[in-house]
């Protein structure tokens, strides 16, 4: 299994609420349409402060996109490198992300630590 994990700041000027609408009702889909047959998971995970204050924060999002092999993942990211396929995804991501801030890794090390059940 690859995990993709990227990180995503919302642009200047858009709010929370409206980032994660946008992000919802729109760029999924796109996702959905352009992932489907490589991708097993496309998760959204939006970051909320443990403190519960709202300040500056260095992402908004963290996305995962699992892919049965490094094969599949190739292949999709081959697909996605198609201009026209590029094209759409650059221009709804202008409309919702700081692209300059933008920071995606492959998770090839998980460890988990075993936790004794809950009393």
């Amino acid at each position: 299994m690859i995990k993709l994990v990227t990180l995503l700041k919302r642009r200047d000027g858009m709010s929370k609420a409206d980032f994660i609408a946008y992000y919802e009702a729109y760029h999924r889909r796109i996702g959905e349409q352009v992932l489907s047959g490589y991708a097993t998971r496309y998760v959204r995970r939006y970051l909320q402060p443990a403190d519960g204050v709202d300040q500056a924060q260095d992402f908004d999002v963290s996305m995962e996109i699992w892919f049965p092999d490094q094969a599949t993942h190739d292949a999709c990211f081959a697909k996605i490198a198609e201009p026209a396929t590029m094209d759409m995804i650059v221009a709804d991501e202008e409309k919702l992300f700081d692209r300059a801030r933008v920071r995606s890794f492959i998770m090839t090390e998980e460890c988990e630590s075993e936790m004794p059940p809950l009393v």
